[in-house]
């Protein structure tokens, strides 16, 4: 898994504690949503606004995220990302005293893009950790850590933000929307607390990180992404894929406290988000052996083509089988960011700092899809018709994953090729 590089295997160590605390700080939002839907009274697509503001800062912040780290290095980069993600907690506080539901996306957004600048440094990082031909296996392996992080925070996320206030029932008053609202802040400052500890470790280690991370790329234009035909298409398929993965999470616990799939409490549903975001995790650490044995390319359209399936079963059929194939999603979700990812850094002819800016840009896509998907619920009055959303989304990864199989990485390096 490492390489002769001094410390290599502490520094990948280091950053898969990364990959842990963004997943568990992004798995929040799925409960912040029906929390904030019930404090403010909003529709699904207002409420769905959180996972925009958050997911929008990876659409303008990706691209100066990786001139940045291509400046000042990875450990500086990943310093900077967590003071970032700091701050952003910190301004959630603020919102809840003047009660405004603007001012919880403004904090959103700042969170966001601490985590979008930490992706650009550590998902490049962890890929080129060791040898070459394990680079799938070592970033899906951190991208398992990360489905850790999804699995423990919404099952903690609900037991704060959805008992208590106005989730007690009856009828509303100040004192319960005061503290539902007071739960919120709770949340936020646990997690600084917890941020600000991890970023205090690893400021005296930065430079180990250093001295193990692959040499600065000060004189790649992230723009030279955009002339790579295979960043594009990997930086399209990572738009759907955390468009697809997100919009399902986000609905989760509306979806499943409905009469006509499981008829349970919000936060009993906000507990089952966990087990969507624990077969993301079990599927990664099986991925991860099966990327030892299999090819990339393969496994992911067989991925996508079983997710697409099930969301298209799931928007023709209620009751609590369409729950449980809701939460099934998840495991095949699994190995398709980091694969997505490797394979295009693999492919891409643009350097690896830019494209990597590029895919994490793409990542807007948590933004927009859920948004497109909330609407069709407001719009159709059926959370199951917008699972067709996620369904043509899948569909779209299975063909960039059949098409990356018919063209080996190796073939690569001498010619650019079209993955059209």
């Amino acid at each position: 898994m490492t390489d002769s590089r001094p410390g290599t295997a502490w520094t990948f160590a280091y950053v898969t504690m990364l990959f842990f605390v963004w997943g568990a700080v992004t798995a929040v939002n799925d409960i912040l949503i029906p929390a904030v839907k019930a404090i403010f009274a909003l529709t699904d697509t207002e409420s769905f606004l959180t996972q925009f503001a958050f997911f929008m800062a990876y659409g303008v912040v990706s691209l100066p995220a990786a001139a940045i780290m291509g400046r000042i290095g990875a450990a500086n980069s990943i310093i900077l990302a967590l003071a970032t993600m700091i701050l952003g907690c910190l301004i959630m506080p603020i919102a809840t005293v003047v009660r405004a539901y603007p001012i919880v996306l403004v904090g959103l957004f700042v969170i966001a893009s601490g985590i979008t600048l930490l992706q650009v440094a550590a998902n490049p990082l962890s890929a080129s950790l060791g040898r070459p031909e394990r680079s799938h296996f070592r970033l899906v392996l951190s991208q398992a850590f990360n489905s850790f992080g999804t699995v423990v925070a919404p099952y903690l996320a609900a037991r704060t933000l959805l008992q208590g206030g106005l989730f007690d029932g009856g009828p509303v008053t100040d004192a319960k929307i005061a503290y539902s609202l007071g739960r919120i802040d709770v949340a936020y400052v646990f997690i600084a607390v917890v941020i600000a500890v991890l970023a205090t470790f690893l400021y005296r280690v930065r430079h180990d990180i250093t001295a193990a991370a692959p040499p600065l790329e000060k004189s790649a234009s992230v723009a030279s992404a955009f002339s790579s035909p295979w960043a594009l298409a990997g930086a399209l398929s990572i738009f759907l894929y955390v468009g697809a993965e997100v919009a399902i999470g986000s609905a989760m616990v509306n979806f499943l406290e409905q009469p006509d799939v499981f008829a349970i409490s919000a936060v009993e549903a906000g507990g089952l988000v966990s087990l969507y975001w624990l077969g993301a995790m079990i599927g990664r650490f099986v991925g991860s052996g099966l990327l030892y044995k299999l090819p990339a390319g393969p496994l992911l359209a067989a991925a996508a083509i079983a997710a697409a399936l099930l969301c298209l079963t799931v928007s023709q059929i209620s009751g609590p089988v369409a729950g449980v194939l809701a939460i099934s999603v998840g495991l095949f979700n699994s190995i398709m960011f980091p694969v997505i990812f490797s394979l295009t850094i693999e492919r891409s002819t643009a350097l690896a700092s830019a494209t990597s800016g590029l895919l994490c840009m793409a990542i807007v896509g948590g933004a927009l899809v859920p948004l497109l998907f909330a609407q069709i619920a407001d719009a159709s009055g059926s959370r199951f018709l917008a699972f067709l959303v996620p369904m043509a989304c899948y569909l779209v990864i299975a063909v960039f994953g059949w098409r990356a199989a018919r063209v080996p990485a190796a073939q690569i390096e001498t010619q650019q090729i079209s993955p059209h």
